[in-house]
């Protein structure tokens, strides 16, 4: 058997400690990117509210306030019995 000593051409203890380094290098140089679709982009430009939509909820607002506001309790019901009935 042969030994040459610490100074053999292909002995490097340290080499896989420099890999490790190396490679946290690389991937602390990478950065975080987003790729948004073109069906969220439309989704995120349909949150403006139009005219009509700002006046009916100015007009509910206003009539709350002022104490003129009535709810229909029988609606309100169906509404609810729709609701309930169509998540079981």
């Amino acid at each position: 058997m042969k030994i040459n000593g610490p100074h053999q051409t292909n002995f490097n203890p340290y080499k896989n400690i420099l890999q490790k380094q190396a490679n946290i290098k690389k991937e602390v140089n990478k950065q975080d990117q987003i790729e948004i679709s073109n069906e969220a982009k439309q989704l995120q430009g349909n949150d403006k509210v139009s005219e009509k939509r700002a006046a009916y909820v100015q007009s509910i607002k206003n009539q709350v306030e002022s104490g003129e506001y009535q709810v229909d309790p029988e609606k309100t019901a169906k509404k609810m019995i729709e609701f309930w009935s169509n998540k079981l």
